[in-house]
């Protein structure tokens, strides 16, 4: 077993899944806010269609990419006009499939963290003459974070284990599309578990890590708030 067969898959995937998580987080933030607040005609179909790759089989959210951004699909048109080249078979493609099936998770935990907030505290604040921004980010971001960062959590953990999507818009490239879960299978069918092994247990053990961290936070963060209640 060589070092760069089990590090070069863990550092694209980690790289591949930061830039899919940072955009996720964004736009999951984002829409869940925009479509809590706002009502218009076709809104429903709007949420229906961004938590469609969460029920899809991810090799037909691939396939569905993989007609959007291919040569003659409006995506693949755009982008060979903007970028002048495809975005298929790239890591740039890997980042779209990863932040696709993970996007559903997001929105949802950021929608639910949302709900919860306490709207007299927000409309004190707008009475007081506070802006939308400043009411955000003051009162309604700190109350919505534990249930946002959850689902950064696990969009994190989604997207780094992304197989199917991936494997239909980025193929498996070494060195450039070829991530932990592609690397994982392709050792496996060849007979290679002295590179399958360390890198299932690489997985095992950034995505445990993950959902720890998650948990201590939450726990402190809540005797944090009972201990502030209690005095």
């Amino acid at each position: 077993m060589m070092v760069e067969d089990v590090l070069i898959p863990i550092l694209l995937s980690l790289k591949i899944v930061l830039v899919a998580t940072a955009c996720v987080f964004v736009g999951g933030v984002f829409l869940a806010r925009l479509l809590l607040t706002q009502n218009f005609f076709g809104k429903e179909v709007i949420e229906s269609l961004l938590l469609l790759p969460m029920v899809l089989p991810p090799t037909v959210t691939g396939f569905g990419l993989l007609v959007l951004f291919g040569k003659h699909g409006p995506l693949g048109v755009l982008t060979r006009f903007l970028f002048g080249g495809q975005v298929l078979f790239t890591w740039g493609a890997a980042v779209i499939a990863a932040a696709i099936v993970a996007f559903p998770l997001m929105y949802q935990s950021a929608r639910a963290a949302f709900e919860k907030v306490d709207a007299r505290q927000e409309q004190a604040a707008r009475t007081l003459g506070a802006g939308e921004l400043r009411v955000f980010f003051t009162i309604t971001l700190p109350q919505a974070w534990p249930g946002i960062l959850s689902g950064l959590v696990l969009a994190f953990t989604r997207a780094y284990g992304e197989f199917g999507a991936t494997l239909m818009v980025a193929g498996n490239i070494p060195g450039k599309t070829q991530t932990v879960p592609m690397a994982i299978y392709f050792a496996v069918e060849s007979g290679n578990y002295r590179v399958a092994v360390p890198l299932v247990a690489a997985t095992a053990l950034i995505s445990l890590g993950a959902i720890l961290w998650l948990k201590i936070w939450l726990k402190r963060k809540f005797w944090c708030y009972t201990e502030r209640k209690m005095g």
